[in-house]
């Protein structure tokens, strides 16, 4: 026999082995219905850390005050749009306009932001734009974001790493997203440029570390047939 007749019998082999383990597999659900599963997880630990750290004595003022429920909303909104983003790259085959839903809010996020530096600039002038050391934002934010990204890395691990290093971004932005949300509940810093810098950019910060670690942490697994 000749040695194309042995390969094609061995992959004949092959495949015969590979239907004969073959097993029913059920199709992931959407990645918004898996987000929003995700979310509930994620604020149900926000709300606890804001209780156990304790609410900011303000919160009824802060509640009332439609710039800050826009930028929370915005930050908010963020996170879930990364966390549907980052499912869907896990998915063949998934609309390639899901991974773009961060976009959207994100600028709303820091459109707000900058609408902010400029009203503080204007109302209290160089005094509104003065920085101040505040890394315990970036302690926060990864300590709220800590339980959520886990919870959402375990299930990126049951798709297809499709591109590993951009979903991990993504998963780490949908997690710093909802913990910047949860912080702003109990730490008192509203100085648009002092969120902008300190708290958006933990969050930046925080997804582009996690994403330079996508290739360790979503890969192949490797099995013998």
């Amino acid at each position: 026999m000749t040695e194309g007749g042995k390969d094609t019998q061995g992959t004949d082999a092959l495949i015969a082995r590979l239907a004969q383990q073959a097993r029913p597999q059920r199709p992931l659900p959407h990645p918004a219905h898996r987000a929003m599963a995700w979310a509930l997880v994620a604020l149900t630990f926000g709300a606890a850390m804001v209780w156990a750290i304790g609410p900011r004595p303000d919160m009824a003022e802060r509640l009332a005050d439609a710039r800050f429920l826009l930028e929370q909303g915005a930050a908010l909104a963020t996170g879930i749009a990364a966390a549907i983003a980052a499912l869907s790259l896990t998915i063949p085959g998934a609309s390639p306009l899901l991974r773009l839903l961060p976009a959207v809010p994100g600028a709303l996020w820091l459109g707000t932001l900058s609408v902010g530096c400029l009203r503080d600039w204007w109302q209290l002038g160089a005094e509104g734009l003065r920085i101040t050391p505040d890394p315990a934002c970036f302690v926060y934010i990864a300590l709220i974001g800590s339980l959520p990204w886990l919870v959402l890395y375990l299930m990126l691990r049951r798709g297809v790493p499709l591109a590993p290093r951009l979903t991990i971004a993504l998963a780490a932005l949908a997690a710093a997203g909802l913990g910047n949300f949860a912080l702003r509940f109990f730490h008192t810093q509203d100085a648009a440029l002092m969120v902008l810098l300190w708290q958006v950019g933990a969050v930046a910060l925080l997804a582009a570390l996690a994403g330079l670690a996508g290739r360790r942490l979503l890969y192949w697994p490797t099995r013998t047939v």
